[in-house]
């Protein structure tokens, strides 16, 4: 136990020292704000922080998406998930609540998505909120609700993964980089790729609260 302690202490100041080096090594910098401002003109979109995730940094997003569906993956790899059980709650209070809060969770999600390309939201917020109605939607339902058809589901987890690196290519092929776009077709693309991601991040959402792998992965 002391050799394992003493070991791991030195292992710890070592990596400690290692950051201090590096961090006392970094240039002074002023940011990114003023590369950004310069080149808004070619994003795209009016929000510097869209700009950067969707087109100037976009493999950071992109990289992002990619780790929300292989954690998708490694939870239906543990096997298939119990189903919950189905519990109508007595009272008027939680199927009202219900139907309240899902239109006003899309309308808000949609929003979220919109506004995006020139204020605070995008895909990931959008995602969040429409992933929490669907959450409550399976914790609150009154029976059993039937599961969507597996190659659906499939499509819609890789969609925003697949069409961000289809699109990134494309940027490639065509002389911009990858993950460049086109100026004049910049938000045209961001609002096409964000649209894709919200919808496999709600659905990735949702099935990391499931658990495990839809009924028809079994066999």
């Amino acid at each position: 136990m002391r050799v394992t302690q003493a070991v791991s202490g030195a292992l710890a100041a070592m990596l400690a020292a290692l950051l201090a080096v590096v961090l006392w090594s970094l240039p002074e910098t002023q940011g990114l704000r003023d590369p950004v401002a310069a080149a808004m003109d070619q994003a795209g979109v009016a929000h510097p922080v869209t700009a950067v995730l969707l087109n100037f940094r976009a493999y950071d997003t992109f990289l992002e998406l990619g780790v929300l569906l292989l954690a998708v993956l490694g939870a239906w790899s543990l096997g298939r998930h119990t189903p919950l059980p189905a519990r109508p709650v007595p009272g008027p209070v939680m199927p009202g609540t219900l139907r309240l809060l899902v239109p006003v969770a899309v309308v808000t999600g949609v929003y979220l998505l919109w506004a995006g390309s020139h204020a605070p939201g995008g895909a990931f917020q959008a995602g969040a909120v429409l992933g929490a109605a669907g959450v409550l939607w399976v914790l609150s339902r009154p029976r059993d609700l039937p599961a969507p058809p597996s190659p659906l589901l499939r499509l819609g987890l890789v969609a925003g993964t697949a069409l961000f690196l289809a699109v990134g290519i494309a940027g490639l092929v065509v002389g911009h980089g990858f993950m460049g776009y086109p100026p004049p077709w910049a938000g045209a693309l961001i609002l096409i790729i964000e649209t894709a991601a919200t919808i496999s991040i709600a659905l990735t959402l949702v099935a990391l609260f499931l658990g495990g792998a839809p009924a028809e992965r079994e066999g």
